[in-house]
């Protein structure tokens, strides 16, 4: 992981709607809160434009970050983000903490790369068919990929891509598999559009009536 995110947080006394308004009106601030680890749940406050910065970095959703608070650091990851439901603000966040010898459960995005240059793209007219565009992994953390990428280059026309075909760095697994293989998804496959598999089927029903008047 190449990135570092560091979050200042504050604590937070006052709990309730009626606070959590006014954090966010009067101080610019959101309420969330760290918890897990064997340890109690503790509430906090954190920069409403600090966070909404750091979430314009796709990386910051599959990476540990850091929550500072009081002097102190704690290793912890993006849980859950509540966002107001018209107006572009942020209005609660979960984080939860995370050790060196325990797994955690990601979502982490997928990379799709080489699509434009695919042959079945360039040469033979295919589109790419997205299923999914994020995988739940387990690993530990400091396995945690920023990103997990899939190689269209080789994917052939009218070929799925399914889970267990994604190559996993080292010590990372894909949460489905493990639940059987009827949970093995399909994630991309490149198709002809439908226009041009009734045209290919028109031209070949042409051709070969005029082989037979022949």
């Amino acid at each position: 992981m190449s990135q570092e995110f560091v979050i200042e947080a504050f604590p937070r006394g006052d709990q309730g709607r009626g606070a959590s308004r006014r954090l966010r009106r009067e101080e610019r601030k959101i309420p969330a809160i760290v918890y897990g680890g064997n340890k109690e749940a503790t509430p906090i406050a954190i920069w409403h434009n600090e966070l909404k910065k750091a979430l314009e970095n796709e990386a910051f959703f599959s990476h540990v970050l850091t929550i500072e608070l009081d002097g102190k650091k704690e290793s912890v990851i993006l849980k859950d983000l509540q966002r107001h439901p018209y107006k572009p603000l942020l209005t609660h966040a979960d984080f939860l903490r995370v050790d060196k010898d325990h797994e955690i459960h990601v979502n982490v995005p997928l990379h799709f790369i080489n699509e434009e240059s695919a042959p079945a793209i360039k040469l033979q007219g295919g589109v790419a068919n997205h299923q999914i565009t994020e995988v739940e992994v387990i690993c530990l953390p400091q396995n945690l990929p920023e990103f997990i990428e899939v190689d269209m280059a080789e994917v052939d026309m009218d070929k799925v891509v399914h889970l267990s075909d994604l190559k996993l760095p080292k010590g990372v697994r894909v949460a489905a598999l493990l639940q059987g293989e009827d949970h093995d998804l399909p994630v991309v496959a490149i198709h002809k559009p439908r226009g041009a598999k009734v045209d290919d089927a028109e031209e070949g029903e042409e051709g070969e009536e005029g082989e037979s008047k022949e």
